[in-house]
């Protein structure tokens, strides 16, 4: 009977030290207050721009050290110096609404330095749809106009 509560004392203590070892995880860590932007229904040539705005949630200075769109229509830009424990930051993302309605699925990829998700990956979505005729702007028929010279 010993045995067995010796044996279970040494269980208990190896199993304690694992999950304060499991937390004790130290380095910078990165937190997105979203990992996907939904821009709903946008109009062609319509407003493409979004942020993506994380924190480092860890202990050391957090570094990006690539953020890549699939495509090029999607430009992102982000922050070349490192991001200080408890500081946050952006990722501000260019999409081209281009000239024909399509669906938008597009991902662009995170490298970092984060020890809970050293590469992560951003998601774009929604519609571009054709602006109704009252957001297009007319052409003058005028014939007798004459563009101004700058």
């Amino acid at each position: 009977m010993k045995t067995h509560g010796f044996l279970f004392f040494i269980i208990f203590l190896f199993s304690c030290s694992l999950s304060l070892n499991a937390q004790d995880v130290s380095g910078p860590k990165i937190d997105f207050d979203k990992e996907t932007h939904d821009y709903g229904e946008v109009y062609m040539h319509g407003d493409g721009n979004c942020v993506f705005t994380f924190t480092n949630t860890g202990n050391e200075p957090l570094i990006l050290t690539n953020v890549r769109a699939g495509c090029g229509c999607t430009v992102p830009q982000w922050p070349r110096e490192p991001v200080l424990p408890g500081e946050s930051a952006e990722i501000k993302v260019r999409y081209t609404t281009l000239n024909r309605p399509h669906q938008i699925n597009r991902s662009i990829v995170v490298t970092s330095n984060a020890t809970n998700k050293p590469t992560l990956v951003l998601r774009l979505k929604g519609n571009v749809v054709e602006p109704p005729s009252e957001f297009s702007p007319e052409k003058s028929l005028d014939k007798n106009s004459t563009p101004s010279s700058r």
